[in-house]
C-alpha cells in the first residue's frame, strides 16, 4: 500500500488576489474575463459560490446571479510564481510530485520518514507551511491510491483534510456514489443510473463482464475503482502531445472570411509555442470552431508544419458544418509526433501551460 496525498488549494487565484488586496476579503469575487467580452470565470471565492457561481461559467451569467460581483483579471504569470513556491514546500517531503494544474498535485510520501512516516501528519504539516509561509489555505486528501486521495481532498473544503486508511478503503468505496469518481461525468452517470448503478456497491454486484460489455474500456476501469483499486503511480514526468491556441470572440463571426485575420494570429502564436518542441515534429493540424449555440466541431488533416493555407481550408470546411450558424470561438492546434523514448527528454508536468 502506498501513501498518497492530494493537495488542492482553496479557490487559488481568488485566494491570491484576496491575500494581496485585503479589501476583497469577504466580498463575492471572481477571477476571469470581462462579462461584456464573453469572459468566463477562472475561479471564484466562497462568498461568490454561495450565489451558484462556479469555474467555467460565463461571466455574464455570474454577474446576473450576483450583481455586486467583483471581477479581477487573471495574473497567470504571478499565479505560476506562487505555484512554484507551493511546489518548493512539497519538495521538503518528497520528490514524487505530480502536479495536475497550478493549484493541485499528487504526492507519494510512501518513503518519507518525517513524522515517523505518517501521511496524515505530513499532509497537516504541508498545509501548515502553506498557511504560515504563503498566507494561503489548502485542503488535503490522504489515501493508499490516487483516485481516493483526490476524492478525499474535496470532503472537508476549505482548509481541511480527510484520510482513508488501508483498512477503510473497502467500506468507504462500497458506499461511494459513482458521480464522485474522477472521470465519471454527468452523461456517464446518467447512463449508469439507467442500469440501476449509482454506487460502487451497485457496480460490484453488477459484475465486471456485463460492465465491460456495456461500456468497454471505461467499464473495466470503473469496476476496478469500485473495488477501491488504482494501480497508477504518481507520475513525475509528462510528454506534451499537442500545442494549441484559441480565442473567444467579442462578437460572433458570420462568414469564414471574418475569421481569417484572427486565424493568421493563431498560426503565429501556435508556431511560437511549437518552437521548443520542433525536434519532435508535427503529425497533424486541427481547427476548432464553437458556434453560437455552443455546439462545436473540429477538422483535422495530416501536416508536418503550421500551414496557414491548410488552416484556412480547415476553418472553411468546419464552418460549413454549422449550416449557417455564426461562430463564437476559433481555435488552432497541432498534434506532435510521438517522441523517441531513447532520445527524447520528457517535460515535467509543472512546466506545462
Amino acid at each position: 500500500m502506498r501513501k498518497i496525498i492530494h493537495i488542492d488549494m482553496d479557490c487559488f487565484y481568488a485566494a491570491v488576489e484576496m491575500r494581496d488586496n485585503p479589501k476583497l476579503v469577504g466580498k463575492p469575487l471572481a477571477v476571469g474575463g470581462r462579462p461584456d467580452q464573453r469572459g468566463v470565470v477562472a475561479t471564484c471565492n466562497y462568498p461568490a459560490r454561495a450565489f451558484g457561481i462556479h469555474s467555467a461559467m460565463a461571466m455574464s451569467q455570474a454577474v446576473r446571479r450576483c450583481p455586486d460581483l467583483l471581477i479581477v483579471p487573471p495574473r497567470m504569470r504571478y499565479y505560476k510564481e506562487v505555484s512554484l513556491q507551493i511546489r518548493a514546500i512539497f519538495n521538503r517531503y518528497t520528490d514524487l510530485i505530480e502536479p495536475l494544474s497550478l493549484d493541485e498535485a499528487f504526492l507519494d510520501v510512501s518513503a518519507c520518514t518525517v513524522f515517523q512516516g505518517s501521511a496524515t501528519r505530513i499532509a497537516e504539516d504541508i498545509r501548515r507551511a502553506i498557511r504560515e509561509e504563503l498566507s494561503l489555505t489548502a485542503s488535503a486528501g490522504v489515501a493508499p491510491v490516487k483516485f481516493l486521495a483526490k476524492i478525499c481532498s474535496d470532503e472537508n473544503k476549505p482548509d481541511g483534510q480527510f484520510v482513508i486508511t488501508p483498512a477503510e478503503v473497502d467500506g468507504f468505496t462500497a458506499a461511494l456514489p459513482l458521480r464522485k469518481i474522477p472521470g465519471v461525468g454527468k452523461v456517464s452517470a446518467e447512463k449508469l443510473a439507467r442500469l440501476g448503478l449509482k454506487t460502487c456497491q451497485d457496480v460490484r454486484d453488477f459484475g465486471e463482464a456485463p460492465l465491460v460489455k456495456a461500456f468497454g474500456k471505461f467499464g473495466r476501469g470503473l469496476y476496478q475503482r469500485a473495488l477501491g483499486r488504482d494501480a497508477r503511480q504518481v507520475v513525475t514526468e509528462w510528454v506534451r502531445k499537442s500545442v494549441s491556441a484559441e480565442r473567444t470572440l467579442v462578437a460572433d463571426y458570420t462568414h469564414p472570411e471574418d475569421g481569417e485575420a484572427l486565424l493568421i494570429k493563431l498560426v503565429t502564436e501556435v508556431a511560437e509555442r511549437y518552437a521548443p518542441y520542433q525536434a519532435r515534429g508535427i503529425r497533424s493540424l486541427q481547427v476548432k470552431l464553437k458556434f453560437s449555440d455552443f455546439s462545436q466541431t473540429t477538422m483535422e488533416r495530416k501536416s508536418d508544419h503550421v500551414d496557414l493555407a491548410l488552416a484556412k481550408q480547415l476553418m472553411t470546411d468546419a464552418w460549413a458544418r454549422g449550416q449557417g450558424k455564426s461562430v463564437r470561438l476559433i481555435g488552432l492546434g497541432v498534434h506532435l509526433l510521438d517522441p523517441d523514448p531513447l532520445t527524447d527528454q520528457q517535460l515535467t508536468l509543472f512546466d506545462r501551460e
